[in-house]
């Protein structure tokens, strides 16, 4: 066992393996509970193993967030499915956001291939803290347009959501749902559809993290390009399997207490990532 990551002690290995199972369940519990990418959770958290064990290098934030990314495709699949069954997924808007968001993904995965460790844990963490700043400041309902854009508002507006999302390993529902709800969507329409969002975004960026890092030094053990294979089948798994159990306590706690502790812990995590890549 020892031998899947190189000659990584068993304690530490044990060590890392807790480390990868305890960010799959609290990512798949936060991304039900809140409607945003268990990678908020996971990237610092996966990134922090990599980093406290010794195990990689220059490549482990990359490798943290592409590895959320594979796992976003399994969360964001099973989500999209059940919101399809309350019909509560607008088919229009992502039929013709999608590829736009992709290729949005693709262009944040390349950016991602070539920004050093420090220059991408700065836009992690300027991303969570504004991430962080809608949960916990921002009303649940506030507009700035009564609908969506269209031409290239649309193209321009959908390419940044997959950008941004790519860089931070998160699906669809911080930037994608945030911007359906201040277009004036319901928010359980936006969180539905955005869902669909991630899986594009997840499925795009994988194979831009897989390709732009196939080369690159400083990488975990068992890593295609920047994504590690066990620490993504790991935490698919979990974050699939505990993602439902999200949704339903959302239910019978108080959401807006728990947005503005999750906001807490965002820029705490922020600030983490930034501090320990720098």
């Amino acid at each position: 066992m020892t031998a899947l990551f190189g000659s990584l002690p068993l304690p530490d290995l044990l060590l890392l393996l807790a480390a990868l199972t305890a960010a799959g369940l609290v990512g798949g519990l936060i991304a039900g509970l809140f409607g945003v990418g268990g990678g908020t959770v996971i990237v610092p958290a996966v990134f922090y193993a990599f980093e406290v064990l010794g195990v990689g290098g220059e490549g482990n934030l990359h490798t943290a967030i592409g590895t959320s990314l594979l796992t976003i495709v399994a969360t964001s699949w099973r989500s999209l499915k059940a919101h399809r069954s309350h019909g509560a997924v607008d088919e229009r808007v992502l039929k013709t956001w999608t590829p736009w968001v992709a290729a949005g993904a693709l262009v944040g995965a390349a950016v991602a291939g070539v920004t050093s460790m420090q220059g991408l844990a700065i836009v992690y963490g300027v991303c969570l803290v504004l991430v962080a700043a809608q949960m916990g400041l921002a009303p649940e309902r506030i507009t700035l347009r009564p609908d969506l854009p269209t031409g290239w508002g649309r193209r321009v507006t959908g390419t940044a959501i997959g950008g941004l999302s790519a860089m931070m390993g998160i699906g669809g529902g911080s930037f994608g749902g945030m911007t359906m709800i201040l277009c004036g969507r319901p928010i359980h329409q936006a969180v539905a559809t955005a869902s669909g969002f991630g899986l594009a975004i997840g499925a795009a960026a994988t194979l831009g993290f897989v390709a732009f890092g196939w080369d690159a030094g400083g990488r975990p053990p068992l890593s295609l390009g920047y994504v590690n294979a066990p620490g993504a089948v790991v935490m698919a798994l979990l974050t699939t399997a505990v993602a439902p159990w999200g949704a339903k306590l959302a239910h019978s706690l108080d959401r807006r207490v728990l947005r503005k502790a999750f906001a807490v812990y965002l820029l705490a995590a922020a600030a983490a990532v930034v501090v320990k890549a720098l």
